[in-house]
């Protein structure tokens, strides 16, 4: 079983920068590929990024977000970042984080990951 908690959302302003974290509970977190989800209002949930289980340590990113965002984890603090600069109006949605154990095909999909959090909430605007 793991527990995910998201953190570090808010409002910035269009071109600014935030920096989401994951908290996750295990002893095994580095045995799971971790992604990045959002919802926009009225919207499905969206695949933003994702990081493999530690064996690979690959990192995927959807097309609107590459070169703007960073994932990264660090195994010894069970937390996954999700580095967000020149941030637009359309990044505006909830953050999720989610988990699933070594790496599944469709990283890309939400029905591949077992385990979500709570989101956060990222507004930007000026």
């Amino acid at each position: 079983q793991v527990q995910l908690v998201e953190s570090g959302g808010g409002l910035v302003q269009p071109g600014g920068s935030l920096r989401l974290s994951c908290a996750a509970s295990g002893r095994t977190f580095s045995s799971y590929t971790v992604g990045w989800f959002h919802q926009a209002p009225g919207k499905e949930r969206e695949f933003v990024a994702a990081i493999t289980w530690s064996g690979g340590s690959s990192t995927f990113y959807a097309d609107s977000v590459k070169g703007r965002f960073a994932i990264s984890r660090d195994n010894v603090k069970n937390t996954v970042y999700l580095q967000m600069s020149r941030l637009k109006p359309e990044d505006t949605a909830v953050y999720y984080c989610a988990a699933v154990y070594r790496s599944p095909s469709l990283y890309y999909t939400p029905s591949a990951y077992d385990y979500w959090g709570q989101g956060t909430s990222v507004t930007v605007s000026s």
